[in-house]
């Protein structure tokens, strides 16, 4: 919030001034109060000044003054569940009520109409009543006081984002803490990016767009069936663990005191607490650890036929998800193997005790997690190649099993299908205020590059090795006349990546 020397603007009965002068009030209004500098001023009355905290300078009404004087300030935003959301004069939406009273004038009536805020920024989910479940735990304990916890590990700012009874539910990635985001609290990552490109940027990649990109790998997913992604959507979060301006804190502590000192003040305010944060949340995952760890143990302890031949199916799945979006950081440290030895497991961290007590229900999944650094709009093409490292892997070998072809050729081999992937993705993507058609258009057309490539590596029964050393292209989408019936083959074209990266293993 603005500090005495620097006054806030203000609307004053409709009418908007700004600057450290007396505002011009509109007839009949004496009983408006107005915040200049430190003071509340009341109409023209010099007796009427009000001394305030300079740190919470804002706009009131005086309890003497009719209902019909009012002022709004002009700070759109949302409210935690819980609290006061939707603030107006005579008549508030609590606790979010959705009815509202017809006594609400022009005057007091908030900038923006609550109806169309609610539809802003509401964490709903209707269709998907688990991840609804998820958020709401994560909004109910950030009101109790539980807040996200940041995590220490990777570039940007990420979050456990946990219930009331603060067991970790979900990884919250903010938008403005990505790599490259203004607020992103390990600011030495970037500047490692700005200073050395060659080792840490990423030039095929749209910026501040990773939360987009854990999205819309949860959506790939699903829709090729894969069930390898934890479930992950786009939410907004406010919490004091996240990190903000110091602007942003000070102007939510000065309304929070107006609003305790001055109740008819404070019911103008169409938020009280810090702003929402976008971003992704991805669902928790228990009892996995990192694909590294299992990986060395399965080079001195192979395992049963069985479960090799479960892991190599899910390993195929996960190669296919990482080609089709062209994950530029899949390391070993990002995807997860849980192994369950069923009710004759002793050791609740795995032990060591081998494979040699099983029982029926033995199982091993992966899960893929951290899926921020995919869909760039161009293949990797200056300086790094950004390879998969599973591909140095022995099980990327084998050829594609029967499995994975019959679950994702049928998809991949009908045009439609890729084509209403491309629109679901579109209509995500669009969500982010910095959405740009003609950027997304080329992030496509690599994605039906690569969707081509692994439908001709699944036909013909190649391995993950020689899908990678396929020759990368990309299918554009051309402009067909519009009084022609243009098939969606003919309206595509092909092209071939006419360069490779400086470092070719790196």
């Amino acid at each position: 919030m603005s500090s005495s020397s620097h006054p806030v603007p203000f609307i004053v009965s409709g009418r908007a001034a700004a600057g450290g002068g007396e505002p011009e009030p509109e007839p009949n209004s004496k009983n408006i109060l107005v915040a200049v500098d430190d003071e509340i001023v009341v109409g023209d009355d010099p007796s009427g000044r009000v001394r305030v905290p300079s740190s919470s300078s804002s706009v009131a009404t005086d309890e003497s003054s009719s209902t019909s004087a009012s002022v709004t300030v002009p700070d759109v935003g949302y409210q935690q569940p819980g609290a006061l959301r939707y603030l107006a004069a005579d008549s508030q939406y609590v606790a979010g009520s959705s009815r509202r009273s017809n006594s609400v004038t022009r005057e007091n009536q908030p900038l923006l109409g609550a109806r169309m805020e609610m539809e802003m920024f509401h964490n709903n989910f209707p269709d998907d009543p688990e991840f609804a479940e998820v958020i709401a735990s994560v909004e109910t304990a950030i009101d109790a006081g539980i807040f996200p916890e940041r995590i220490s590990q990777g570039t940007s700012g990420s979050y456990f984002a946990k219930n009331p009874d603060a067991k970790p539910v979900g990884v919250f990635k903010p938008k403005d803490e990505e790599v490259y985001g203004r607020l992103n609290p390990k600011w030495t990552k970037w500047i490692q990016g700005m200073c050395c490109p060659c080792c840490f940027g990423r030039s095929c990649l749209v910026p501040n767009q990773g939360y987009l990109s854990e999205a819309g790998a949860s959506l790939v997913d699903e829709k090729l069936g894969l069930g390898l992604v934890p479930k992950t959507k786009v939410v907004r979060l406010a919490s004091d663990s996240f990190n903000y301006m110091r602007l942003d804190r000070e102007k939510s502590r000065a309304k929070k005191m107006v609003y305790e000192k001055f109740p008819k003040v404070g019911k103008h305010f169409h938020r009280l607490g810090l702003p929402p944060k976008v971003g992704s949340l991805q669902m928790f995952v228990e009892k996995y650890r990192g694909a590294e760890e299992w990986l060395r143990r399965f080079e001195t302890e192979p395992l049963p036929p069985n479960l090799a031949r479960d892991f190599q199916q899910q390993f195929e799945k996960l190669v296919c998800l990482d080609y089709i979006i062209r994950n530029t950081d899949r390391g070993n440290d990002n995807w997860l193997i849980r192994y369950d030895k069923g009710p004759t497991e002793i050791s609740a961290d795995g032990g060591n005790a081998g494979w040699s007590v099983l029982t029926d229900n033995a199982s091993i999944k992966i899960a893929a997690i951290d899926h921020g650094l995919a869909f760039p709009f161009k293949h990797p093409d200056s300086w790094r190649a950004y390879p998969y490292h599973w591909s140095w892997l022995s099980y990327a070998k084998e050829p594609f099993s029967v499995e994975t072809r019959d679950l994702l050729l049928p998809k991949l081999d009908d045009d439609n299908f890729t084509e209403e992937l491309i629109e679901d993705l579109k209509r995500l993507f669009k969500t982010d205020k910095d959405y740009n058609r003609h950027t997304f258009e080329r992030q496509m057309s690599v994605l039906r590059g690569q969707v081509l490539n692994l439908r001709a590596a699944l036909k013909e029964r190649k391995s993950p090795v020689q899908l990678v050393q396929m020759p990368v292209q990309t299918v554009e989408r051309t402009e067909p006349d519009p009084a022609m019936t243009v098939r969606i083959k003919d309206a595509l074209r092909q092209r071939f990546q006419p360069r490779s990266p400086f470092f070719s293993w790196f």
